[in-house]
This record gives structure tokens, C-alpha cells and sequence, in this order.
């Protein structure tokens, strides 16, 4: 038995339909909305290789009952946020909840289990050197406290390998796939497609769900532990990943350069009217900033672990979560 917490995001649900594909059998917890969209007719599926169980991370006696019987836990759950309002949720959900999964797969004794991170808690703002896996997030590298409660949980992770478990933790670049484009890293195809016409001249790295979740899968089933790997496919400017969601979707692409200056305008005004409407801002100062840094990521340690692991291409990468964006919009 797989647990899968954090079942209905965007990893979450390719890791389900890859799991399901292999054979496995799959427990997933949610806290609020059951998976809708689950693979009911493709390859491998089967009713009874299945199920979904209501569970908040934060709930001990609920996560006790969700490892019964688990051999192998996939931890996706996380709050993905730079509204400083949601702060205090998305340190207790990311900080606390891992916590909470970790003691809990130590109790079961399970196998092995591999927790979904981010670059984001290596500290990403910084320009004049490759960002690896021996770096961690600090107040002089990053202004994210999305990284920060990372890498926060990340030490939960290393506290539940010294009692004895058996885990490593991955740490995507930007995840490219056809998620919700409400949130997380999937929004940026929702603003291509809108024409929004402002492009930044930073970079950073970008990756594949599949391949994130492929990695995942052979990082469990090896006998690598006790380590934390960038997934990464490629660095590129965020200009050529906008050129390319456009035209993957027959867009306008953006045209308008942002500069510093301007970012700074913007955030600011989307703070004040994020504080009268109450909705999330489209750009924060963390956001802002992250944008404008050019960061380089090195991807080399996975392959030295996994020799035989290749990434897609960033333009097969698009092309496929365009397409995969494009038909629910058709379907609605």
C-alpha cells in the first residue's frame, strides 16, 4: 500500500496515475475536496487499487489511521503562498503537518517515504553562483517565507531520517503541467493565455510533472537514502517559457519589459488591493523579486544517482501541459 498526501495537486495527481499505471495500490488523503479527476479508465487502473480517505496533515489520530497497513508514503501536501495573510496557515500546514507525517510513518515503521520540497527552500536569490544541493535557505539568499517553511520542514525530514526512517526529499524547479491555473506554478499559463503583456528578464529552472514524478518513483523503489536532489530540467528566461506557452496556445506573447522600478510599483499596488478585496495578489515583493533574479540551477547529482534518468525538453513540456490546459477548457 502507497500513502499519497496531497493527492489533488498537480504532483500529486500525475504521481497517482503513474502509481496506479505500475500496479500499485493507492490510499490518497485530502483535506477538503476528494480527487475528481482520477484515472478511472486509463491503463492499470482498477477499482480496488484505489482509495481516497478525508485527513488533515495537522490531524494526528487521522494521519495514525491513514498509515495502517502503508508501506511507502509520498508526501505532496504543502501550502504554496506569498500572501504574508496566509503565512501562519502555510507554516503550520508545511512545518508542522510534515512533522506530523513523519512521526507518523516512523509509528508504522513504514519502508521508505519521499517528501516533495522546493529550490525554493535552498535559497534561490543567488546570481553569482549555481545553486546545489548543499545550500539551504537563508534570510540573506531568499525573502521567501514559502522557502523558508521548506526548508523548515525539510529539517523535520532529517529529524524523522536520524530516528530511523527511511526517506530522501526532491526539490523541483518551477513544475510545468496541466494543473489548476488558479494557483501555483501552473497560473503562469493562465496569464499567457489571457495576453497579459509583461514579460521579466530573470530566469530560472524548469521541469516536467512527469519527470518529477518519475523521479520520485525511482527514487523510492532504490535504496538511496538520506539525501535531497534538485529535479530540474533546464534553465531558461522566463521570456522564452512565456514565448512558448504563447504559442502553444495561438497567443499574443508578452511584449512589455518589466523593470525594477516598475515591479515595485506593481507589488505595491497589488498589495492595497489585496487588502480591499481580500483576493490573493498577482505579484508580492517576494514574487517581484524572485522574477527579476537571474538563478542557475545544477541538476547534475540526480544523474550521478540515477545514471539512466533523462528529462523531456522544456518545448515537449509546454506543449504537452498546453494541450492538457486547452482540453479542459474545451470540456467545460
Amino acid at each position: 500500500m502507497v500513502l499519497v498526501t496531497g493527492g489533488a495537486g498537480l504532483v500529486g495527481t500525475e504521481l497517482i496515475t503513474q502509481l496506479l499505471a505500475a500496479g500499485k495500490q493507492v490510499r490518497a488523503i485530502y483535506n477538503k475536496t476528494p480527487l475528481a479527476d482520477l484515472p478511472a479508465g486509463q491503463a492499470g487502473f482498477e477499482p480496488g487499487n484505489f482509495q481516497q480517505m478525508q485527513c488533515n496533515i495537522l490531524d494526528v489520530l487521522g494521519l495514525e489511521e491513514a498509515m495502517n497497513g502503508v508501506d511507502e508514503v509520498y508526501h505532496c501536501a504543502a501550502i504554496v503562498t506569498f500572501n504574508p495573510k496566509r503565512r501562519n496557515d502555510m507554516f503550520k500546514i508545511n512545518i508542522e503537518g510534515t512533522a506530523n507525517v513523519v512521526n507518523a510513518a516512523l509509528d508504522a515503521g513504514v519502508r521508505k517515504m519521499v517528501y516533495v520540497s522546493s529550490v525554493a527552500a535552498l535559497g534561490r536569490i543567488r546570481e553569482k553562483e549555481p545553486i546545489n544541493e548543499t545550500m539551504n535557505w537563508s534570510e540573506e539568499t531568499s525573502n521567501s517565507r514559502y522557502g523558508q517553511s521548506k526548508f523548515l520542514a525539510e529539517m523535520e525530514v532529517w529529524r524523522g531520517i536520524g530516528e530511523g526512517l527511511n526517506a530522501v526529499m526532491v526539490n523541483p524547479t518551477i513544475i510545468i503541467g496541466p494543473g489548476n491555473w488558479n494557483s501555483g506554478s501552473s497560473a503562469i499559463f493562465k496569464n499567457v493565455y489571457n495576453e497579459f503583456p509583461w514579460y521579466s528578464e530573470g530566469s530560472g529552472g524548469f521541469v516536467d510533472v512527469r519527470d518529477v514524478v518519475k523521479a520520485m518513483i525511482q527514487l523510492m523503489e532504490s535504496d538511496i537514502t538520506a539525501e535531497r536532489f534538485i529535479l530540474s530540467a533546464a534553465n531558461r528566461s522566463y521570456r522564452d517559457i512565456f514565448n512558448l506557452i504563447a504559442k502553444g496556445f495561438n497567443k499574443k506573447p508578452p511584449h512589455k519589459r518589466v523593470t525594477p522600478f516598475l515591479a515595485k510599483i506593481v507589488w505595491r499596488w497589488e498589495a492595497i488591493k489585496s487588502r480591499v478585496t481580500g483576493t490573493d495578489p498577482l505579484l508580492t515583493k517576494e514574487t517581484a523579486a524572485t522574477a527579476q533574479a537571474k538563478v542557475n540551477f545544477d541538476n547534475s547529482k540526480l544523474k550521478k544517482f540515477l545514471p539512466e534518468f533523462t528529462y523531456r525538453t522544456i518545448e515537449d513540456s509546454i506543449a504537452f501541459a498546453c494541450a492538457g490546459l486547452q482540453q479542459k477548457l474545451n470540456s467545460r
